[in-house]
Order: structure tokens, then sequence, then C-alpha cells
């Protein structure tokens, strides 16, 4: 093997997000072992469909995460419930509403986003506490709005939610072209720099001319934006809006971001690490379920797996 070909594969070796790509790839190898190799392909569309809504809102996260220590978003669930309620309330059942139910969602998750920053920034909370306790304000009004709200999502944006292309979700399609724009947003774009240079250092980034309020503003906004998406998106799949319906967002969005190789240090994002590691959280539940695991075996599994794929990923790098 040639010298450049060897550092090629040094280089790809090194990649935080490759391990859960090839964590994915096992795990499903066993599952269709298990299973005599019946229904791989449909354990294929399955993952990616369910998978796909983690990665838009595991994006959002990765944003909030890469601005420094401390900084997450744990307004996701409730965000979801409103804007999935907010968005079929809206279309009511007309596919000529699409469009308004869709802006309508987005609209209130902008608005949970400056809400959000409006806490940490005006009085000073930290972001855990603040994004926590908006998440208590907005599943407040998502209760009081959504309550016995039984309304199902038009023809139309059921059937896009759940279409396929060659077996493969259109969502998911349309969510890797999505996932494109946001690495080269953050790779070429002055908010990317930005906020990779505030996860760094956030006082160095200031004196360096950086505007930090607005940078991050704008990615508490974007977060919430990305969760109102998967709101609206949700509860037309799902076939309606449920309160519950974003409860399993809140660490999910969180570990694929860990999993994925993004930093909680901040400074270093890491896009196809997201789509690796919501492919794996999904394959393992499937797994575990094929094999007949319990509840608490399942669980136990589960840790052991994710903490094996985020040592070989590498975990913090070292400074010096």
């Amino acid at each position: 093997m040639s010298t450049s070909a060897k550092s090629a594969l040094v280089r790809l070796r090194d990649q935080p997000w490759l391990w859960s790509f090839v964590a994915t790839v096992a795990v499903w190898l066993a599952t269709i072992a298990f299973t005599g190799g019946q229904g791989a392909g449909e354990i294929i569309t399955a993952t990616l469909s369910f998978s796909t809504f983690t990665v838009i809102v595991g994006l959002g996260q990765m944003l909030v995460i890469s601005t420094g220590p401390g900084n997450v978003d744990l307004s996701v669930p409730a965000n979801i419930a409103l804007t999935g309620a907010i968005a079929t309330k809206i279309m009511d059942g007309q596919n000529e509403l699409i469009a308004l139910g869709l802006l309508a969602a987005l609209a209130a998750g902008i608005a949970v986003g400056v809400f959000n920053f409006g806490l940490i920034r005006l009085l000073r909370i930290p972001p855990i506490i603040a994004t926590l306790s908006a998440a208590f304000l907005v599943q407040s009004v998502a209760i009081s709005y959504g309550r016995g709200l039984l309304i199902k999502p038009p023809p139309l944006f059921a059937d896009f939610t759940a279409a396929r292309v060659v077996g493969v979700p259109v969502l998911t399609i349309c969510a890797a072209a999505f996932s494109v724009l946001v690495a080269i947003g953050l790779a070429r774009t002055v908010y990317g720099r930005s906020v990779s240079a505030i996860g760094q250092n956030m006082r160095a980034a200031w004196l360096a001319g950086i505007s930090v309020s607005r940078t991050r503003l704008l990615t508490y906004v974007l977060s919430a934006a990305f969760a109102s998406m998967c709101g609206a998106l949700l509860a037309g799949f799902s076939g309606g809006s449920a309160l519950n319906m974003g409860e399993e967002y809140l660490l999910g969005s969180i570990a694929v971001v860990v999993i994925g190789g993004t930093s909680v240090a901040g400074g270093r994002a890491n896009v196809p690490g997201i789509w690796g590691a919501a492919l794996l959280l999904y394959l393992l539940v499937t797994m575990l379920n094929t094999f007949g695991a319990s509840a608490g075996i399942r669980l136990v599994l589960t840790g052991i797996i994710i903490i094996a794929v985020i040592a070989l990923a590498g975990g913090e790098k070292r400074a010096g």
C-alpha cells in the first residue's frame, strides 16, 4: 500500500464520526444474522424513517452545544409538542393550508428560541436552567392549546411525510440535503466560523470583533426552528399531534451530538456524526428487541455500546 493511501486511511480512522457508522453497520449485520436475513430491507427503511426526526433535532442541538460548555437546549420536547399541535390545528386537515401551518409552526419555534436566549442574556440565567424553565412554560401552552386536539394532518402532507423513493423515505433525502447545507454553513460562512470561535473561547471571540450575543441568539433560534419543523413533520408522519410526542428527543438529541463526535466543550461540530449516531440508536433498540432482551438488559447493553463507540472515537482530544 502506498504512503498516500496509508495516510488517507489514518486520516479516515481519526474521524470521530467514523465509529458511529461502523457500529451501525455491525448492529445491523448482527440483527439480520439473527433473523436469517429476513426483513433486512424493511429494517433499513424503518431506521431511516425514524432516525430522520432525530437528525433534524440533533442538528439544532449540535449548533447550541458547539457554542461552548453549558450550552444545551432542553426546551426541545415542549417545542415539538407545541408546534406539532399548532401545525395540525392551522392545517385543519386541508391541503391548501399546509404552507400556512408550517409557517405558523416555524414562527412559534422562532419565538421559543428568542425567549430561550432572552432568559439567558437578559436575566443572566445559565442555559440549562433557562431552557428547562422555558420548557415548562412552552409545555403549559401546548397543553392548553392542544388539549383534546384530535385533528388529522391533510392527506397530501401525510402522504409526503410517508413517501419513499426506491425504498428511501423522502424526508430522509430532504434531511440529508439539509444536513449538507448545515455542514457548508458551518465550514464556509461567517456564522459557522463564529460558532466555532465562540465555542473555543468566548472572550477571545469577542475581542476579535465577533458579535457573540447575536451569534448565540441565532444559534438558539435555529435550534428551536429545527425542533419546530420536526414537530410539524412528526405530526404529519404520526397521523396527528400528541403532547408527549417530543419526549424521546430530549436525551436523543443530546446523545446523537455526543456519540457523533461533536465536542461537548464547544468549538467542534460534526454533521456526519449526527447521522451515524441517530441510525445507531434506533438500530440498537431494534436489535435488542429482536434478541428478546428485557428492558433492563436493553438499557445496560445500550449504555455499554454507546460508551464503546465514544471511546473508539477518541472522546475529547487532550491539549498538548
